[in-house]
């Protein structure tokens, strides 16, 4: 079952945009973190789904690795 790693970001105005880097463009939302990872969901689900039918290349994250940095002084 292939991997997809999401980012979401809080929103000022509330909710949470959901970005899946591995797939440009894939971006979405949800008006809370359970509803955003739905919503993730279904999107990728979506955009995978639009990938096979071009018979384009299905790119995933099961071979990423990802670290967090802290910077000193930044």
């Amino acid at each position: 079952m292939p991997t997809y790693k999401i980012h979401l970001h809080k929103e000022q105005e509330g909710g949470y945009t959901v970005i899946v880097p591995v797939l440009p463009g894939c971006i979405t939302y949800g008006e809370n973190v359970d509803e955003a990872i739905e919503m993730a969901k279904e999107a990728i689900e979506l955009y995978i789904e639009e990938l096979q039918d071009r018979g384009e290349f299905v790119p995933d994250d099961s071979n990423t690795l990802e670290y967090s940095l802290e910077l000193d002084g930044v």
